[in-house]
């Protein structure tokens, strides 16, 4: 059923009006000189939100379980070790995507209230002075827990062990929406979607691969067509696809890319850093805990609440759906059932953010919860009002 009610999941996020009328265009010939105007200006866009120059830019009609396999399809070969942390629903699935296209998968198991493990990616990258290791995985942002990632500590660890291992990162709920810098990171690889920090439909794989990534797809032969990366880079020079392109969401993406960038990126970010800081003082004052164990970790765009012990936080998803026809994020793998989710990024105002945190509060009252109606309101309020973001976290 429709409803004119914001969204509050992780994705896929809100959609401004004008977006969702710039992918609503008639049909061109994309043979034409018309398709040129569209893809050139988007492929350029995503650049800049990346914060890159060297970077080469791909786009594949998918989502960003399809950039996964970009990613691993045009780098890897058969048998090749790769090294990945398992602290959430996101990274395990890329950890059984790898493991399904026969790589051998160094997993470690982590706590899903922390990030990427680093003390133990630091142990197996200096261990591995065979340089066995051909890839190390990182996920930015885990959607399932709110917990973010420091890709620039793995980068200084790849650095500080010379291992040569590329580093792909999936940054599929933070680019767009928190900081992301590809060159400085020296990321090889970054993946997203076009319906998170993009703020449009589900359908856009977007990835893009560093010059050491490139070389690197030269030579790897694992299976690959419908994403093969060399027949997207034959093509981009003269406006060409490899195949029928989605027309109309790329064109979304050209007018997303100019938006960001209009309102300025560090704005961007800062607005999604504030609206965090927001939903985390509701928390607060409703007197629940948060899935991210520490500050260093929270994410700045899908705040995962725990439930007190014994309660069902899917009963919370639910009866926001049943009764107020507002959609929050359901826990996932090892957290179902004892954390709901916030998702505040993309299209979202301090505004938006008050209606998705008073809802939160009816129907945590409505099932029993003792929940002070307003006080999240009013907690949030404040941060709005003062402009006070709690963390003052360097970009990682």
């Amino acid at each position: 059923m429709y409803t004119p009610n914001p969204v509050f999941i992780p994705g896929p996020t809100n959609m401004p009006e004008v977006l969702r009328r710039a992918c609503d265009i008639p049909t061109i010939d994309h043979r034409s000189a018309l398709f040129g105007e569209i893809l050139q200006p988007a492929l350029a866009g995503v650049k800049k939100v990346l914060k890159s120059k060297s970077a080469e830019i791909f786009i594949f009609p998918s989502t960003g379980t399809g950039g996964w396999e970009t990613a691993i399809a045009n780098l890897l070969n058969p048998g090749d070790r790769v090294l990945a942390g398992r602290y959430g629903m996101f990274s395990h699935r890329w950890i059984d995507m790898c493991q399904r296209h026969g790589l051998s998968v160094d997993a470690i198991r982590s706590s899903w209230h922390g990030g990427v493990p680093l003390g133990e990616y630091e142990e197996k990258l200096r261990a591995d002075t065979a340089h066995d290791i051909k890839a190390v995985l990182v996920t930015h942002n885990e959607t399932a827990t709110g917990v973010r990632s420091d890709v620039s500590a793995v980068r200084r660890i790849l650095d500080a062990a010379k291992h040569p291992a590329l580093l792909l990162v999936d940054g599929v709920s933070s680019i767009a929406s928190m900081d992301f810098r590809m060159d400085e990171w020296k990321v090889d690889v970054a993946v997203t979607g076009s319906q998170k920090g993009f703020m449009l439909p589900p359908g856009l794989a977007i990835l893009a691969f560093s010059p050491k990534a490139m070389k690197a797809a030269e030579t790897a032969t694992l299976p690959r067509t419908f994403f093969d990366i060399r027949d997207m880079a034959k093509s981009y020079p003269t406006s060409g696809y490899p195949y029928t392109p989605p027309v109309g969401l790329l064109n979304g993406l050209k007018l997303s890319t100019e938006m960001l960038l209009g309102e300025g990126l560090d704005n961007v970010f800062e607005r999604h850093r504030r609206i965090a800081s927001g939903v985390r003082a509701a928390v607060a004052a409703w007197g629940l805990k948060l899935c991210a164990q520490n500050e260093e970790l929270y994410s700045d765009t899908v705040t995962a609440v725990q439930t007190p012990d014994g309660f069902d936080a899917a009963s919370i998803v639910t009866h926001a759906a049943q009764k107020y026809q507002v959609a929050f994020g359901a826990g996932l793998g090892d957290v179902a059932g004892r954390v709901f989710r916030i998702g505040h990024l993309g299209s979202m105002t301090d505004v938006m953010a008050l209606a998705g945190i008073a809802t939160a509060e009816m129907v945590m009252a409505d099932l029993g919860l003792k929940i002070r109606l307003g006080c999240g309101v009013a907690a949030a309020q404040e941060v709005f009002r003062l402009g006070d973001v709690s963390s003052t976290r360097t970009a990682a």
